[in-house]
């Protein structure tokens, strides 16, 4: 049996690839949802919006492997050609091409759903907050809210948060703790917002979607329209300086910018979501030190062996590749499952 933490991206597909090769295994989710910082919020009648992980590149291989073998589709980002920039003053810059970044058509949770529609329902347990981990001669032992026996353990989690939150014995490497404690958590930054619309005004008034701003609230804006452009909406961040005042503070402040950029129709939105990461308990976690972004992200301390490879460490920080992105996450599912998969043969 073995023990997955999280049931995030990495987590979850590190059971898919198990599941297909009868290997057993279990789900301990801190949440009551599945698909950790990827978080798409589904109205009805309103367009998906990201509350999380949103956008890929041609250069993200693993995780374009994995939606055309799940048979997912995506869509180009639209993008404009102009934008509004905004510092003191609010303009209108015309921008060269750049390379198209993409969206997973239905949302980013529709990977996360697909995964998991290819487990059983028993396979994960939520409301898990792992505590203690202890490894043993030949078993691991979890405690969260219950006790879990199996023959190892994965950590797909990010590290900070099992360093600072999980009791190992035997402890785990003085090194590897620190390094853990000193990397930065994906997303745990950011503050998402979006507004749905029953129009899309900013195609009809032939205006930008897109928005740069060095004043904020919001920093970046972009169409957020569904692929099949039926349903609409706009989406991007919020610096992080507003994370302490009240959703209404944020809110107020968001659409008095967006209506002296975009015009009076921002104000005819059906919806207003945000999501605020440093609030989200199983996503942050408070550093000891200053951390950058992407801070020990992909550091080759994590894909060591460790306890006889009773324990094996995942997440998208974890990742040699692309660490920091959904492909990361990819890349270390794919490595774990594969790895576990080795030992069972041996």
């Amino acid at each position: 049996m073995v023990i997955i933490i999280g049931a995030g991206l990495s987590g979850l597909l590190t059971a898919y690839r198990l599941k297909k090769e009868g290997i057993p295994f279990k789900i301990l989710e801190a949440r009551n949802r599945v698909g950790g910082r990827i978080h798409t919020l589904y109205t009805a009648n309103h367009a998906p919006v990201e509350m999380g992980a949103t956008w890929f590149g041609p250069q993200h291989k693993h995780l374009i492997a994995l939606l055309k073998e799940l048979e997912i589709n995506a869509f180009e980002q639209h993008t404009d050609r102009k934008i509004f920039y905004q510092t003191s003053t609010i303009s209108q810059l015309e921008i060269p091409d750049q390379e198209p970044s993409y969206r997973i058509s239905g949302g980013s949770s529709q990977l996360i759903h697909t995964l998991v529609k290819k487990l059983d329902e028993s396979d994960i347990l939520f409301h898990q907050s792992v505590k203690e981990i202890r490894i043993h001669k030949n078993s691991v032992e979890v405690i969260a809210n219950g006790t879990f026996v199996g023959n190892s353990v994965v950590l797909a989690v990010p590290p900070k948060l099992w360093a600072k939150r999980i009791l190992f014995d035997p402890p785990l490497p003085k090194e590897l703790m620190n390094v853990a404690e000193q990397t930065h958590t994906w997303m745990v930054d950011s503050i998402k917002v979006a507004l749905t619309y029953e129009q899309p005004f900013w195609q009809q008034e032939n205006i930008p979607a897109t928005l740069f701003s060095n004043i904020g609230p919001v920093t970046e804006f972009y169409d957020h329209c569904n692929h099949e452009r039926t349903q609409y909406a706009l989406c991007g961040f919020v610096h992080t300086s507003f994370k302490n005042l009240s959703n209404l503070e944020r809110k107020v402040g968001v659409i008095n910018q967006l209506k002296n950029i975009f015009g009076l129709r921002v104000e005819e939105f059906m919806d207003y979501r945000e999501c605020v990461w440093s609030k989200e308990t199983h996503t942050f976690e408070a550093s000891d030190h200053f951390l950058y972004p992407h801070q020990n992200n992909g550091n080759p301390i994590f894909s060591g062996s460790f306890f006889d490879d009773k324990l094996l460490i995942s997440s998208t920080e974890s990742a040699a590749e692309f660490p920091g992105y959904m492909d990361g996450a990819v890349f270390s599912g794919n490595l774990i499952a594969h790895r576990i998969q080795e030992l069972q043969q041996s």
